[in-house]
């Protein structure tokens, strides 16, 4: 069995795992842009920035890895399709046997997408981020937190000691920063809007907040001196990096003004910081919420083409 900080040093490209197969049956004009998760994939293939072999169906996560995180009872109120009604409203999406098998989906394929960091250097889930999840209860399009649950598994099979969560998606990841409040494992690096959703912030073990209408240079000076000085405090064996299209400055849900070119240079400095350090970084592309959906198409397949660069060398 791999031990917490070995490295294995054979990539040939970056893997990637989907679950867009598995679609919510949600009403008509329902926000969620739930088919930004195909076209992305799409895109992907047809531009040749990932090979079709290197594209994987995402593993439903197991009951009892989501049992790592949370509560018994709200795992089998989801599984068993008895959560309130209240509570689903909080998370935003009705009941359905498709919400729970999408939802384990998007669990596995950030537990598959660590695991193959490992490995590679670098790899991707095509969806996550689901940051809004406790271990209670969803909110936000968050069912269950597929990042608490990798980082569980892994520290549990041995295969990391230590991991760092890099949150740029513009709303604070306020389930994860809850989860590992007294866990000294996970260090929860949030960088998000000071007056957006969530209205009630929790304590991450740094939160980075931004002004309504901050854009690329304020952003992008914070970011640069906050990552590498995690990563160096830190020295994690994995890095989980939530890439949010939506600090984007046409994002319906974002009030920030990051233009593309600068989300872009987002992800390059985060997949920087984590190659000068050849740290592992597994990651998933949170939210975004563009009224066009190949804008936000293109800020993920961006992000892709940036994790690239992070591949360890054969």
């Amino acid at each position: 069995m791999q031990q917490a900080g070995e490295r294995v040093t054979t990539a040939v490209g970056l893997k990637a795992f989907y679950s867009d197969t598995f679609v919510l049956p949600l009403p008509e004009h329902h926000r969620f842009p739930m088919r930004k998760y195909s076209r992305l994939r799409e895109v992907l293939l047809d531009e040749q920035v990932l090979r079709a072999a290197d594209v994987v169906l995402a593993p439903a996560a197991d009951w009892e890895d989501l049992h790592l995180v949370h509560t018994p009872e709200y795992v089998q109120a989801i599984a068993g399709g008895t959560l309130p009604a209240s509570l689903q409203r909080r998370i935003g999406f009705p009941w359905s046997p498709e919400m729970v098998e999408r939802a384990r989906r998007s669990v596995g394929a950030t537990i598959a997408a660590a695991r193959t960091a490992l490995r590679d250097g670098a790899a991707a889930n095509l969806a996550g981020g689901t940051h809004h999840a406790f271990s209670d209860r969803g909110e936000g399009y968050c069912v269950f937190n597929d990042v608490a649950v990798a980082a569980r598994v892994l520290r549990r099979d041995g295969l990391i000691g230590q991991a760092v969560v890099v949150d740029c998606d513009v709303h604070q990841g306020n389930g994860t920063a809850a989860i590992f409040q007294d866990d000294a494992t996970v260090f929860t690096l949030s960088l998000h809007g000071a007056h957006n959703f969530p209205f009630h912030k929790e304590v991450s073990d740094l939160d980075v907040t931004f002004e309504d209408g901050t854009g690329d240079a304020e952003y992008l000076e914070a970011l640069a001196t906050h990552v590498p000085a995690v990563l160096d405090r830190e020295q994690p064996d994995l890095v989980f990096y939530l890439a949010g299209a939506d600090p984007y400055e046409g994002d319906r849900l974002g009030r920030l003004k990051l233009t593309i070119d600068g989300l872009r240079e987002r992800d390059r400095v985060v997949f920087e910081a984590c190659r000068h350090r050849r740290l592992p970084v597994a990651v998933s592309m949170s939210g975004g919420y563009a009224p066009d959906i190949d804008t936000i198409v293109r800020i993920h397949s961006n992000t892709i083409r940036e994790a690239r660069g992070c591949l360890f060398p054969a």
